[in-house]
This record gives structure tokens, sequence and C-alpha cells, in this order.
């Protein structure tokens, strides 16, 4: 991307998972990427060890955002956005998602007449009651380029009326992310023995949506169905501090006595546990994902998703409670065999080029903002 200036191309994002999705375009897009974080869920480790584990820079951070309702972090994002981008315009703005902060850097390109780019357009849940899909949703409206991972998703944008021309099917920067990312097997083999874990041997979960942590009774349906599992073979958790307080809360605590608690793990580490886990066990939207490219079965606990290409072969949606166990029992009795099955599928997400083919079309997006077409020429057209 060496024709384009420095710092012209601005990427808003606010949380881990877009930092991870979006490093790779960051560092194809080089010196023309102004990376700019909105806080949404800042974390002090993005100063040292996470940053430094994707190879990036340290963004441009924004203030006054982290720890607020939804309505004034987006309108706080979109102040701080909107001066930022007054005070140097660039010449095209990409969002990945539908955070608060892919929202508000939606709404601020917008107004000041940007082109955006939407990373991961056109996922739908059809679940009007997740923020997401609003956020999506509108983002996906006010977008110039809709970059759609998978064609089921262009389908969709199709579908709501959207421009064909706006449309492209790039796939999901998410595969060479995990490939990026996924430790080597020596390391892997380190750390599986360091936590005394058994190779295809265990159930890896994450526990971190409001649906889930937010309702007491639906948290402890899902901590007693993983308390069960511990029973069965080792069940690690990685926990987010957020969820250690609401288990605490709640006081559920007692039913983690039988599971692996983990602190919340670098992306590397979560991967190499991944890549070796029987099952997961997750209401994650980016795990949906990275377990198609990790050839892993996933049990989903959330009430609707936006990425029914995982249920075809790797996933399956359940609702807190029994149904977790059930379906995790029975992707454990297929054995060896299930596992071997689903590391020979393609991840429906692509082929681990996404973020050149985004980075390109940006490109030509931001050349031709730089030198519009005269107006005659655009009459002859």
């Amino acid at each position: 991307m060496h024709t384009l200036p420095a710092r012209s191309v601005a990427l808003v994002l606010g949380t881990r998972p877009e930092l991870v999705k979006l490093a790779e375009l960051i560092r194809i897009l080089g010196p023309a990427a102004r990376v700019v974080h909105t806080g949404q869920h800042y974390d002090e480790e993005l100063s040292g060890g996470f940053l430094a584990e994707l190879g990036l820079p340290e963004p441009e951070y924004l203030t006054g955002v982290g720890g607020r309702p939804r309505a004034v972090q987006v309108s706080a994002a979109l102040g701080a956005l909107d001066e930022l981008f007054a005070a140097e315009p660039p010449l095209a703005v990409i969002v990945q998602g539908d955070t608060n902060a892919a929202l508000a850097g939606a709404l601020a390109a917008n107004a000041r007449d940007l082109p955006l780019v939407h990373v991961e357009a056109g996922l739908r849940s059809h679940d009007r009651a997740m923020p997401e899909e609003h956020n999506r949703v509108l983002i996906d409206r006010l977008a110039d380029l809709l970059c759609a991972a998978t064609p089921d998703n262009r389908a969709l944008l199709l579908a709501e009326g959207l421009p064909e021309d706006r449309i492209a099917v790039t796939g999901n920067p998410v595969v060479e992310a995990v490939r990026d990312h996924l430790p080597s097997a020596g390391e892997r083999a380190r750390l599986l023995a360091a936590h005394g874990l058994p190779a295809d041997g265990y159930v890896l979960a994450t526990v971190h949506r409001p649906e889930n942590t937010d309702d007491h009774a639906a948290l402890r349906a899902v901590l007693t169905e993983l308390a069960a599992l511990a029973d069965r073979l080792p069940v690690v958790l990685p926990l987010h501090p957020r969820t250690r307080a609401r288990i605490d809360a709640a006081g559920l605590a007692g039913l983690l006595d039988g599971v692996t608690v983990l602190p919340p793990a670098g992306y590397g580490t979560f991967l190499a546990l991944a890549r070796h886990a029987a099952v997961l066990v997750s209401d994650s939207g980016g795990v949906q994902e990275e377990t198609t490219v990790l050839g892993r079965p996933l049990v989903v606990v959330r009430r609707s998703t936006e990425r029914p290409e995982a249920m075809a072969d790797f996933a399956e949606l359940v609702a807190p409670g029994p149904p977790i166990g059930a379906a995790v029992r029975r992707r454990l009795d297929e054995g060896p065999l299930g596992l071997r099955r689903l590391a020979a599928l393609p991840s429906p997400y692509g082929d681990g080029t996404a973020s050149r083919r985004i980075a390109e079309l940006t490109a030509h997006l931001a050349r031709r903002r730089a030198h519009p077409a005269p107006d005659h020429a655009m009459a002859a057209a």
C-alpha cells in the first residue's frame, strides 16, 4: 500500500477481537494505517504484551468511552472521532464487525462524507434483542464498501436491497489471524504439559456474553453443566474478571471447584488450547469462526447466532442447561474419527487472503477519494 499517503486510512476499533482480526490488514497497509482505539474495552494489557503479540504499534486512544452505557459510548466516541477527522481527514475509514466502536466509526465517517469500509458485512442473527444486530445493520447501510465474509453474507445484503456494486466477498480475516498466531506444535505441547492437559482430552470453555453472565439462572445453568462434565474429563475455563465478578455476586463460586480456572488467555495461548480441545463450549462469536480454522467441534451457548456457516459441521447452538452437556457428550462420543473429519474440512470463511483483498479494495476507494474523476468524465460515463 506504498502508494497511499501516511495515516490516510483510519481503522476505528474498540475491542481486542477487532485488533486480532484487523492486525494483518494494519500490517499490509503499513504507514497508511492510522489506528484509533475508542477504549470501549480498554485494557492495560493493550499497552504491553497483547499489542506486542500481534506485532502492532500503539493506537491512538480516545478517552471517556470505556465502561459507560451503550448510548454514551457511541456518542462520546462519535464526538471525539469527529474532531479527529475534522483536523486530519482520512481518505477512507475502516470498521470491523458490530461493536459500539464500529458504529461510532461508521457514523463519524458518514458525518464527514468519508468513504467507509465495513469488514465482516452482512452478518445477521435476526435477533432484535442483540445490540450488535442493530449496530451491524446500521453500519451496512452506511458503508461504501461491504466486505462480506461469505456468499451467504452477500446474499443477505442483496436481499436487503443494498447495491451489488458495493459488495465484495473477501473471506474473513479470522483465517489468517488464526494461522498467524497459532503457536508451533512444540510450543503447544509445552503449554499442555504445563497445565497437565492431555491432547484431545479436555473441554475448553469461555463465558462472557451478558445473556449468560447477567442472568443468574443462565449463569448457574452453564456452570452446572461444566461442573458435571468435569466428572468425565478436565474442563478448562479462562475466566474474564467481569464473569468472575458475576459468579461471585450470584454465589456460584462453588460450581468452579472441579473446573480448571485460568486467567484470561493471550490470543496465541487460547488458540493453542482450542487446537487440542476435544470440544469447546462458548458464547463467543469469534470462537465460532476460529474453530472452523482449527477443525474443532463447538457447542455455542446463545439464544441466536449470526454465523450459521459454522453450524453446518463445526458447531451447534444450544440454550443454557442440560442441552450443553448433551451436545458435548455427542461430540465426545464421535472420538478421534470426528476430530479427523472436522480437520479435513475447509473453513467456510475463506482461504486466508481476506486482508490482502480488503487492503486492495480500500486502496482503490481511497485513491478515488484522493483523485476524483472530473465532472465531464463522470458525465460521459
